[in-house]
């Protein structure tokens, strides 16, 4: 790793951006490269927890931005319930596997290859940012960037939705030990009270958190009793404290 001089603060998160590096868009090819591989989520179905708040009127359509895509099977199925779709994923290996599933069901979605932090667009432009398994790949420092990202994301009174990990289900590090072993290893674990301080905190609030409900793999719908799945509103365009 070259020298840097640390000056800024920005200085330092490139640093810790760099010294956890072990999962960038290299390593996300892999690991989607093998379609057949024993995976939870390898699956057609979209989130259960999606579908029913799509199906309850609580997510009416508009337009979304999809946070780590994957291979498309949520983008897929929000484009089929009349959503205009935008989905990001910096693995282009998820992507094509995506392109692919929309095209077979007949929809469209604009779907980019992209590091999350990276995607442009204006400010308020979304109904609903959805994320079913990014957040918790994200390093501890960069959580407060997100929550930034999803604000300027949606319009005011815009939704927010997330599938993440409950401690159960992630790694078992706590942020020190991230830092210690300079790895997420496979994902963080949230518990309830620190999902609520980002997301029950202005802008945001918390409509709904609770466990996902398992689901059997031939469908109709993804779900893993490990998961969290919440829903929330922004309820003003004021920036997140």
């Amino acid at each position: 790793m070259r020298d840097q001089f640390i000056y800024t603060t920005d200085d330092t998160l490139r640093l810790l951006d760099e010294l956890l590096a072990d999962r960038g868009g290299g390593w996300w090819n892999g690991f989607f490269a093998d379609r057949a591989k024993p995976c939870p989520f390898f699956v057609d179905w979209p989130d259960e927890n999606l579908v029913q708040w799509v199906d309850e009127g609580r997510l009416a359509p508009g337009r979304v931005l999809e946070l780590g895509s994957g291979h498309g099977r949520n983008a897929t199925f929000l484009a089929g319930r009349g959503w205009t779709v935008d989905a990001v994923d910096f693995s282009a290996e998820a992507l094509g596997w995506a392109a692919e599933r929309a095209t077979a069901a007949g929809v469209q979605v604009n779907f980019q290859c992209s590091n999350i932090f990276d995607v442009e667009f204006p400010p308020g432009s979304y109904d609903l940012v959805y994320d079913s398994g990014c957040f918790h790949h994200l390093a501890p420092h960069r959580r407060k960037d997100y929550a930034e990202l999803v604000r300027r994301a949606l319009r005011p009174g815009g939704r927010f939705a997330l599938v993440c990990f409950r401690p159960e289900g992630g790694a078992g590090l706590s942020d020190r030990q991230v830092y210690e072993n300079w790895s997420l290893a496979g994902g963080l674990g949230y518990s309830e009270d620190h999902l609520r301080a980002i997301w029950d905190a202005d802008p945001f609030s918390i409509d709904v958190l609770r466990q996902m409900t398992k689901h059997a793999a031939g469908g109709p719908a993804f779900g893993e009793d490990f998961l969290w799945a919440l829903l929330a509103t922004a309820a003003t365009g004021r920036p997140a404290k």
